[in-house]
Formats: structure tokens, sequence, C-alpha cells
């Protein structure tokens, strides 16, 4: 019986380990951390070994082969010590696809993905098509593989996850954008980053499709340097293109094989500029999957946007609050600021990845009144908008960032929290930011 041991006890690590039980493995689970309550209940529920707390060298050098949370860097001694040993490490992507004959719609890039996948998922399943929902959102694909059955499945993957994937294979794959983000874990070198994107390619023959956007210079640039045999269709709002999606006037016009739709921009459910450049990337994908116009008008038309994403939490005294948690890049925050046509209390911080604030400057000077920065070491935000914004303050909760937002704001403001950075100086994670950030409003 092959042995395999799966590190991180998170949605991904747990979902791996149902999935290597269910196939007849011998697996064992190894967290450096803590586990939730809530995996350990699925881990004794599947009568699966784990550790918590340390790395048991003599329980996981054993392995025939390691799965490796997407969370974990490739630089951790664990990790390092596996490799060097000639341990095959993969990521829950690559295992489940192993087991999984449905159709794969994957979506990847620095912003909109979630939004993108999320719209894909809803137009499918509007549509009545069987589809499941994972990677990067979401219950767990390997989980899904282990314990349901879906003819297709629309899956976010990060780069992280896509840096363990070698036999995995996407139908229909999307790349949103690329923009510099995570560098810390690409030896700060953007090439090594926009490689790990276009991993989500690998396999693809002629019979599949990759959508992309041709307004996106980093993409191209790639693009122009690899061989691809699947068919590419573009989405751009600055040119009108054969075959993919484009704008012209006030609509957005999708085109794919002899086929039309066209759909009016003021009728998609979601504002903004980077929105209409999601709803293309989702519309095509609907096309190749052979929805009807129709079909694809309404689930434009109905969809809810993303919790943690441009949310519109409360208005309290004409002023009003929203959650970009998710924002966790700086070409994120640029979105939230240029669709604001109010004056702004911008709440941003957290953990740095290496980020250039500078292409935020003329947007902050414009319509940033106030800045908040929450976060254990705000020099960086000092340093970059000091004779910019007026006001900087510094807090290290989202109670007291809501506090003193309201105190700054007045009638026909925002109070925008887009920070950035990443969550983990102060929070579990970026959902974890945005619900704190949501209750405190609501306790105001």
């Amino acid at each position: 019986m092959s042995r395999v041991v799966v590190l991180g006890g998170g949605e991904s690590g747990v979902g791996s380990a149902v999935l290597a039980k269910v196939k007849g493995f011998d697996v064992f689970l190894s967290d450096m951390g803590k586990i939730s309550e809530k995996y350990t209940a699925v881990l004794d529920e599947w009568n699966i070994p784990y550790e918590q707390g340390k790395h048991s060298e003599e329980l996981i050098m054993n392995a025939d082969e390691v799965i490796k949370s997407p969370g974990i860097p490739a630089t951790a001694p664990m990790v390092k010590k596996i490799m060097e040993g000639g341990i095959g490490v993969i990521s829950e992507i690559e295992f489940a696809g192993r087991y999984d004959s449905a159709k794969k719609v994957c979506i990847t890039g620095s912003n909109g993905k979630t939004t993108t996948t999320s719209l894909i998922y809803h137009l499918l399943k509007n549509a009545g098509m069987n589809v499941g929902l994972g990677g990067n959102i979401g219950k767990s694909y390997a989980y899904q593989v282990a314990t349901e059955h879906h003819d297709i499945y629309v899956l976010e993957l990060s780069s992280f996850q896509l840096d363990n994937v070698y036999d995995f294979k996407a139908d229909i794959a999307i790349i949103t954008n690329i923009t510099p983000d995570h560098l810390d874990r690409y030896d700060y070198k953007m090439e090594n980053y926009v490689r790990s994107k276009f991993r989500i390619t690998r396999n693809m023959s002629s019979d599949d499709c990759f959508i992309f956007c041709s307004d996106d210079e980093i993409t191209i640039r790639h693009l122009d340097q690899i061989m691809m045999k699947a068919q590419k269709l573009p989405f751009s709002q600055k040119e009108e293109v054969k075959q993919g999606a484009f704008v012209k006037e006030d609509k957005m016009i999708v085109r794919y094989k002899d086929e039309e739709c066209d759909m009016y921009l003021q009728e998609l459910a979601l504002g903004g500029k980077h929105n209409v450049y999601n709803s293309m990337a989702a519309a095509i994908a609907a096309k190749v999957m052979d929805i009807d116009n129709e079909a694809i008008r309404n689930g434009l038309a109905t969809f809810q946007a993303v919790e943690h994403r441009l949310e519109k939490v409360l208005s309290i005294r004409d002023v009003l609050y929203i959650n970009d948690s998710k924002a966790t890049n700086v070409d994120s925050a640029w979105y939230a600021l240029e669709c604001q046509t109010r004056p702004v209390v911008w709440i941003v911080g957290g953990t740095d990845k290496g980020n250039d604030y500078s292409s935020l400057i003329p947007l902050a000077k414009e319509k940033v009144k106030a800045m908040i920065c929450m976060g254990l070491d705000n020099k960086k935000f000092h340093e970059s908008f000091e004779g910019v914004v007026s006001e900087i303050h510094d807090v290290t909760s989202a109670k007291d960032a809501v506090k003193l937002a309201s105190q700054l704001a007045q009638s026909g403001d925002v109070v925008l929290l887009s920070p950035c950075c990443a969550s983990f100086d102060l929070f579990k994670n970026y959902e974890d930011r945005g619900r704190q950030f949501k209750e405190a409003v609501r306790n105001l």
C-alpha cells in the first residue's frame, strides 16, 4: 500500500487526506500549527491519523508522495528535506485531478479570479448543469472528488496551487490578468510569478480553450514566448476581436465559432471597468460550454457580488461602508479606488508582499481625504503617502479602524476597507478581516 503524507491541516490538506483514504492509500497528515476543530472532526470521522504543532520526520520521510498545502512555501525546512530525500511533492489540485474525469474550467490571475470563477459557476448552475465549485474558493476540490459527483468543476487556482501541478489539465483555462503580487514567494522575480500563473495552460490540447485579456501587457508578452495548442480566445475593452469578447460603444459582444451574443454594459450586475473584464471572461467560457445567449444575459444580470470584494455593508448617516478585504495587492486596491465617486476614508495595511504603492498615488491624491493604517508595521504607507493624503492614522484592530473612520467621515463620504496587503499580521485571513470590519460597522 502506497503511503501518502499530507502537509497542512486546512481545507486543502484535509480534503486531500480524505481523497487519499477513499482511494486506499496509507495516509498521514501533519501540520506545524494548530488544526481547527472543524478539520480535526473530519479527520477523526474518516479515521485518518494526524499530528499538529510539529512535523515528525520518521512519520513523513517514509512517504511515497507528499501533498503540500498551498500556504506552505517550498522554502519551509520540512519541504526542503522531503525534496532532498527525492520524494515527489504535489498539490491537492494535481492529486484530485488524477481521479476526476469531469470537464474543468480553471481560472487564475492576480485580480478578478474569485469574481470570474463565481460568475462562471453561477452561469453554469443557472443553465441546469451539474457543476462543482472549488480550488481557492468554497469546498476543497479533492474532498468533492472523494464524496460527490459533478460533470463539470469550476476551479479558482492561485499561483501557489499551480506551483505543484504537473499532469493536471484544464479544458478551459482563464488568466484574468497578471500584475505584481506574492513576489515574496517568487524570489522577488516577476518572471517566476508569471510562469507560475501560466502553469494553468499545461497539457492543453487543440480541443481546449485558453481565455485571456489581450489588454494585459504582461500576459501578452509571455504568451508570445510560448507554444500553445489550445484555441486562444481574447477579451478586450480596447479593440475588436474576431473570436472572444470586446466592447463596442455601450455593449459587450461575445463571439465564439459562428455565434454572437451581445449585452448592454448597464445591464451587467457588476459595475466598474474591471468587472466588465470579469463578465467578458465568464461569458466566453459560457459560450464555449454551449449555454444559450438568453441564459448568459440573465446570469450576468442577476449575479450577486462576492463577499469581501467591494461589498457594500451599510450606509450610516449617509456614509457608505465598503468591505474590499479581498484586495490583498496594489492592483486590487487601484480598482477599488478607481470606481469611487465620493470622497474616501481609506483603510489599508497588513503584511506587505514587496508592494510598490506608486501607482496608487494619483488616485489617492484625487479621492482620499484620510488614511487609516491597520497593521503592525505601517512605515511603508507613511513613506509613500505622506504629503499625498492630508491625514494618516495608525490603529491595530478593525474595531478601532471603523470607530476612527466614522469620526473622520462626513455625510456623502465612503469608508473603504481595501488593504493592499495580506492579513496575517492581525487576522487569520482576509475573510476574518472582512468579517471583523463588517461587525464593527454594524456595532457603530
